[in-house]
């Protein structure tokens, strides 16, 4: 279907989803508005005998805000991801673009002290995918991973499960095969809050002594596999985002975070990001708040998670968000 879908009706999504972003706030212009899609067959085969091949495709739309109010600019952006842009959700991209960048204005620097944080799915995401780094079997084999030496010690909180599944087809990134032509498997990495697995090729498997995961990863036909997660995702709660910001009597809404990859330090765990967001005030949201970092290690925050949100969010990424609560997090603000 994506292969045939015309490209005068992906510029007509676009310009729809200008349309509806800009009928969210008066406030509110239009930086950019992106169709993106992927098609194709893989085929793999091998000396050893490995004769597979998967087809994959996915689509998304984006669109980038700003909001003005006076001499200040705030930024915002939304996203919808499927299969077919039949699957798209113009409405709510539109919104949240809009959302992002209003609720900012008028941000100021919080004051710095260690308080519960809230994650935005988007947040969460890119958490997910730092964290993908230290579950690599490569890098475990290679004593650049915080866990090395860990399986089947309890490094997350007992609600924590994770699973790096490709074969969800909800997943952006879904696909039959590895990068060896290898099945794709539902991984679970961590299980209630238990080191289980660390994902594997057929090289850093041998290196280890095990099999592999069908997590091989392949830039083209002409590079040679590397390993890697696949697909993502924390086994969601029940509640909403909202529900979740009731249960908190003086926090932050971490909105935004910037230089996240290059602030973590994957052998300590270390982390430190900036970031922007909202305080909250007795269950509700209050103020908003920029030019702050919040700062932990990889370890204490999986120890110190306190609820997980039922709102998964599917990602044009390697790794699915969903709503985080988070206790005794170092924010520094002023």
């Amino acid at each position: 279907e994506l292969a045939n879908y015309p490209t005068p009706d992906k510029i007509a999504l676009t310009k729809e989803l200008e349309r509806l972003t800009l009928g969210m706030d008066s406030r509110v212009r239009v930086e950019e508005s992106n169709y993106d899609d992927g098609w194709g067959e893989v085929a793999v085969s091998t000396t050893t005998g490995i004769r597979e091949s998967g087809r994959g495709n996915s689509c998304y739309v984006s669109v980038s805000t700003l909001a003005d109010d006076a001499e200040e600019t705030q930024t915002g952006f939304g996203y919808s991801v499927g299969d077919s842009p039949k699957e798209f959700d113009l409405t709510r991209a539109a919104r949240e673009a809009a959302e992002r960048a209003t609720r900012l204005l008028g941000a100021s620097k919080p004051p710095s002290k260690r308080t519960t944080v809230v994650l935005d799915p988007f947040v969460t995401s890119q958490f997910l995918g730092v964290l993908s780094s230290t579950l690599n079997g490569e890098n475990v084999a290679k004593g650049r991973s915080l866990f090395a030496d860990r399986l089947g010690d309890t490094v997350a909180d007992p609600r924590i499960t994770l699973v790096d599944d490709p074969t969800n087809p909800l997943a952006y990134t879904a696909t039959d095969i590895d990068g060896e032509g290898l099945a794709a498997r539902r991984n679970v990495l961590i299980e209630g809050g238990v080191l289980k697995k660390f994902v594997q090729s057929s090289y850093s498997a041998r290196r280890m002594s095990t099999s592999s995961t069908g997590n091989a990863t392949r830039g083209g036909f002409a590079s040679t596999p590397g390993v890697g997660c696949l697909a993502m995702q924390l086994v969601p709660g029940t509640k909403t985002q909202t529900e979740l910001i009731a249960d908190v009597d003086d926090g932050v809404l971490i909105q935004m975070v910037s230089g996240l990859h290059s602030g973590v330090n994957p052998i300590s765990g270390d982390f430190s990001t900036g970031a922007s967001g909202m305080l909250i005030r007795n269950g509700a949201l209050g103020e908003p708040v920029r030019e702050f970092t919040i700062a932990s290690t990889l370890q204490k925050m999986l120890l110190d998670i306190v609820a997980i949100g039922g709102d998964v969010d599917w990602l044009p990424s390697r790794a699915a968000g969903l709503s985080l609560v988070i206790r005794d997090v170092t924010m520094s603000g002023q």
